[in-house]
């Protein structure tokens, strides 16, 4: 709500009330007092479905039988941020603009052996991880533009012209370029990844591979004896055989549903509903989907997206050495998601963006089915907290204690109500086998609850000239004066002394 003072905080935590130390020697520990997160058993349960050929290792709460069906007969996709942690089977696809440099010669190494870091973690920690990656064409560029310039004359390699290298790259054949540059390129993933102990496989695909039902099923059975062999699998294109761009055909799958293979977006989305993979991460050059192209002013980011938001949103022009724009990944996102992957475009160069988006934190845009729940996210509660905070910091000074006093009373009136949920946090934090002083931090009391109330009371008493204050006047210049004064520093009330 408010802070008096530079070592008194309180918060609202999962729709409960949160007290936390600041700075002070003698006050060492926190108390929260929440209500019971009962969404923890459906978690589990939304990310048990039925799988492939499972793989020789495991990961606890990972390791379920995989059954659940919607109502409509599909697997049912992650409702909310927080359950990715959950997530067995990860398809992470890597765009062009992710891994490819700035002047479209040669690869981000940084960049692509912070995601590598990364898609092995993931692995070793047991999730099963297939990348869909570009990069070839780019790769290959690098090294046959170094033999157009090789066979330049004397005169147009000493000319002092700064687009002689950028002539020499537009004259490269993109099917040329990826044949060279795919050997390359599968030769430092596997240089990369063989530092974690990762072995990998490349599978490279075209667009009839997809047409024939046979060679699909090949494809896929492929796929599924890789992974049960605890291997990642690394798909591209085939671009060096490519059909032209018209060649642009729809791939029926066994429900009927079908889906227009026309870049690595879409060929990602294919993969990821045939594996049946619990989690598809779209690599980009931008934070996530925006309301209007993000340079236009007034553009927003979208956080979670829905089927209904499409009509609101205007799609702006792809990357330069991209294949497909934000219009491509938002169709391809979306039919993965009926197809019951759960969906993130998130932004490639962001550092760590894996796995902060495994961990559930807020990051590029989600893809969503799920109706809006009754019970707010912790996001949504630290900006209501964050708009309390602003409100209080305007209210009057006797506003204020008023407050503050009727959270006293009510930590007293509802005491029955705080303690049982207590109790429920409690249970779960022994079921998880939480440290015993983290347990005896969580616990409650009458008593505990009495001294609480009656050090916000007494905060109450003390408010009227704890803000507002005017420390200190310094004139600086002519008309110009800088006036220190006491504010509130968070939304934090009080600390309490649980131990």
């Amino acid at each position: 709500m408010l802070v008096h003072g530079s070592k008194m905080l309180m918060s609202s935590v999962y729709g409960g009330l949160r007290v936390v130390p600041l700075g002070s020697s003698s006050c060492r520990s926190h108390v929260v007092m929440s209500k019971s997160q009962t969404n923890i058993s459906r978690s589990l349960s939304i990310a048990s479905r039925k799988w492939f050929p499972q793989s020789s290792h495991s990961v606890g709460q990972m390791d379920l039988k995989r059954a659940l069906q919607t109502a409509e007969g599909r697997r049912a996709t992650f409702t909310d941020r927080s359950q990715f942690k959950y997530a067995r089977r990860l398809v992470v696809k890597l765009g062009s603009a992710v891994i490819t440099r700035e002047d479209e010669h040669g690869l981000a190494l940084g960049r692509l052996a912070s995601i590598v870091e990364q898609v092995a973690e993931c692995h070793v920690e047991g999730r099963e991880c297939i990348m869909v990656t570009s990069g070839a064409v780019a790769f290959g560029k690098q090294k046959l533009t170094q033999e157009l310039l090789m066979s330049l004359s004397m005169r147009e390699t000493l000319s002092p012209s700064d687009h002689t290298r950028q002539d020499a790259g537009m004259m490269v054949e993109p099917r040329a370029a990826a044949a060279v540059g795919q050997s390359g390129l599968m030769s430092l993933y596997d240089a990369m990844f063989a530092q974690y102990g990762v072995k990998i496989a490349q599978v490279l695909v075209t667009k009839p591979d997809f047409y024939n039902e046979e060679t699909r099923k090949h494809l896929f059975s492929t796929l599924s004896e890789l992974i049960s062999l605890n291997i990642v699998p690394i798909i591209n294109t085939n671009d060096a055989v490519s059909p032209p761009p018209q060649v642009d055909e729809e791939v029926k799958i066994k429900d009927g549903k079908v889906i227009s293979i026309k870049d690595n977006d879409s060929l990602a989305a294919m993969l990821a509903a045939e594996i049946q993979a619990d989690l598809l991460i779209l690599m980009s050059d931008v934070d996530g989907i925006y309301t209007r192209p993000p340079w236009q002013e007034g553009s927003r980011l979208i956080s979670t997206y829905t089927s209904e938001m499409h009509d609101i949103i205007r799609f702006g022009k792809k990357s330069k050495v991209g294949t497909g724009g934000m219009d491509s990944k938002v169709k391809a996102a979306t039919w993965a998601l009926e197809r019951g992957v759960s969906v993130v475009i998130c932004n490639g160069h962001q550092e760590k963006a894996i796995k902060t988006i495994i961990t559930g934190r807020k990051l590029g845009t989600f893809f969503t089915d799920a109706p809006p729940s009754g019970q707010a996210s912790t996001d949504v509660l630290a900006e209501n907290a964050r708009h309390g905070s602003r409100k209080l910091q305007a209210l009057s000074p006797s506003d204020r204690a008023s407050c503050i006093s009727t959270l006293a009373d009510l930590l007293i009136s509802r005491q029955a109500d705080i303690l049982s949920a207590n109790a429920k946090d409690l249970a779960e934090a022994t079921k998880n086998n939480t440290a015993k002083p983290l347990i005896s931090r969580l616990s409650l009391t009458p008593s505990k609850l009495k001294a609480l109330s009656a050090g916000l009371k007494q905060i109450a008493e003390t408010s009227l000239t704890n803000v507002g204050r005017v420390v200190r006047r310094t004139r600086l210049a002519d008309g110009l004066d800088l006036t220190q004064v006491t504010v509130p520093i968070g939304v934090l009330l009080v600390i309490f002394e649980s131990r």
